[in-house]
């Protein structure tokens, strides 16, 4: 399964340079509103040193990597909802993604401009949440225009769609985001086909100067969206899109010495995917052989059927069953073989919950 993330903001937030950096692309990043007018979209691989140690044990010909695709679209605006600047239509490109990231300015800079006239990151982020709710409202309104005569002439097959579209609304005119509202699993499932923005989870991007990255001490705007954010539930990153920029453009190694001169651990992007993996509850696992080492995403407490789908629907269908062993086995043996001589392959079955790390083989029958 490839994660889907959209990328949302204000324009002249650092969206595009951002996108630019992580994604290794060259979408414009112009000093005016409404640079990006299409959608953008770019596929990074998550990065995963158990997959290079794999890659080398196995001696493996090709090393595929789990993948991330961003998609960035233009900035939004006060209005967007109701067809300002670009308008609603832009959003449409996001509804089928699988969280969201909002991007915040959280520096000054004469040279570029704001389109609120100065930098505010709580004014800049609800004006985005705002935005999105109204496009959610929208869309709830429509469903409930068509819906609500039939429940109210007495078709119970709509009955439960009506009660969560007047639920959802109801959180909405409350000013609220509907990620923080309760649903239960059978409201849960009717909600996967609405197509609503603020259902989905969100991480909050400060995006800094370059000075900020390396300073253990947050700047006023990062503790202030820090701050807002925790009261939400939500996660912030704190990334310099500009050093992203630069970072983008090195090797593996220059990548690292750059990193340890700012006092950096690890790159925005490499801090934006592991929130993002914990946001979702996913996992990963492996396949492995001296063709290919795969590292493959899933969804936390999926069956080994389930992760078999992922690969190929025909491994789920037919599944008998999947030879696993962890991979801090083959770390510690050096060798799938020794991992073997050590007992520590196991056959597991179709009810098998399986475990971040589980390097697999599935056996299946179609």
């Amino acid at each position: 399964m490839s994660l889907k993330v959209g990328i949302v903001g204000l324009p002249n937030v650092g969206k595009s340079t951002l996108f630019n950096a992580i994604t290794n692309s060259s979408v414009e990043a112009a000093n005016y509103p409404f640079a990006t007018i299409a959608p953008n979209v770019g596929t990074v691989m998550v990065p995963d040193s158990r997959l290079d140690l794999l890659e080398k044990l196995f001696a493996s010909k090709k090393k595929v990597a789990a993948t991330i695709e961003f998609v960035d679209i233009a900035g939004l605006i006060a209005g967007a909802s109701k067809g300002e600047g670009l308008g609603n239509a832009f959003l449409s490109n996001i509804r089928e993604t699988d969280a969201l990231v909002q991007v915040v300015r959280c520096f000054d800079d004469k040279e570029i401009m704001h389109v609120e006239g100065s930098v505010d990151p709580i004014r800049d982020l609800e004006i985005i949440n705002l935005e999105l709710m109204l496009a959610d409202e929208q869309v709830i309104q429509k469903r409930l225009q068509r819906l609500a005569p039939k429940a109210k002439g007495g078709d119970k097959s709509v009955l439960g769609e009506v009660k969560l579209l007047e639920k959802l609304q109801t959180q909405l005119n409350n000013n609220q985001l509907l990620n923080s509202l309760e649903l239960t699993d059978e409201e849960q499932k009717m909600l996967r086909g609405f197509g609503l923005l603020t259902t989905k989870p969100l991480i909050y991007v400060a995006n800094v100067g370059e000075a900020d990255l390396g300073n253990e001490d947050d700047n006023a705007y990062v503790q202030k969206l820090k701050e807002y954010a925790a009261n939400q539930g939500f996660p912030v990153v704190k990334i310099s899109a500009k050093i992203e920029a630069e970072l983008s453009e090195l090797e593996a190694t220059e990548k690292l010495l750059f990193l340890q001169e700012i006092g950096a651990t690890q790159s925005g992007l490499d801090q934006l995917i592991q929130t993002a993996y914990e946001l979702l509850g996913l996992k990963t696992f492996f396949t492995a052989g001296p063709q290919e080492v795969h590292s493959w995403a899933f969804v936390n407490g999926m069956t080994a059927p389930q992760c078999a789908g992922i690969i190929h629907t025909d491994f789920a269908r037919g599944f008998i069953k999947a030879e696993i062993y962890p991979f801090a086995a083959i770390e510690q043996h050096g060798s799938e073989k020794a991992v073997k001589d050590h007992g520590q392959i196991r056959l597991e079955g179709k009810t098998y919950v399986m475990q971040d790390g589980d390097v697999c083989f599935f056996k299946f029958n179609v």
